[in-house]
């Protein structure tokens, strides 16, 4: 079986300012952009059995200057929608919520269509993409996969993956820009790389 190869898409306006971003489509700031062309040199010359992609601008223009082709965008792959936090900072949340923890506490329902997800809503999706990974391995054999999406997204699905519940997510910090491998150790999913860049 080969490694699941995660990558957080390069940085964008609202990354930077630490902005909570789900639904808002931004794109890559310049540097976003530079960031995740210098990630070619690190995915090696193996192709990928299969990379499944956010269908969210950031995560697509990531693959496409990381210089991944034969993508597959998944929906489920999209980030934790942050409801009515959508575009706030956790400072300016706890203001008025002196504790608040999005791990702990979660969101607020935001705008029609967008009423927040919990933890464990997160952690289904994230089971959903694990299943779709390992009937792949299952049927391609040894090739590496790959997933390019969102911090808090990918934390839960490394958290899931390592069999901790969703909230233990929190424990997986996930700069913009990075690659993050796992893979097994004598039958066990483990951390083989963690915010590897450049």
């Amino acid at each position: 079986m080969g490694e699941l190869v995660l990558i957080r898409h390069g940085e964008t306006e609202w990354t930077r300012s630490g902005q909570h971003t789900s639904y808002t489509d931004l794109p890559l700031t310049p540097h976003g952009e530079e960031q995740v062309r210098t990630l070619a040199p690190l995915l090696g010359s193996e192709p990928f059995t299969s990379v499944l992609v956010s269908p969210m601008q950031r995560a697509r223009q990531t693959a496409k200057l990381a210089g991944l082709d034969r993508i597959r965008i998944d929906p489920d792959l999209r980030e934790w929608d942050y409801g009515g936090y959508e575009g706030i900072t956790t400072h300016d949340i706890q203001r008025t919520r002196p504790d608040w923890d999005l791990w702990t506490d979660g969101v607020i329902p935001g705008p029609e269509g967008h009423p927040g997800e919990t933890a464990e809503q997160v952690g289904e999706r994230a089971d959903r993409v694990l299943a779709l990974v390992d009937a792949a391995f299952r049927d391609d054999g040894a090739g590496d996969i790959l997933l390019v999406a969102h911090a808090h997204f990918l934390r839960v699905l490394t958290a899931r993956r390592l069999g901790l519940p969703p909230t233990d997510g929190a424990l997986f910090l996930l700069e913009t820009g990075t690659i993050s491998r796992l893979g097994l150790e004598h039958g066990r999913h483990v951390l083989t790389a963690w915010n590897r860049m450049p």
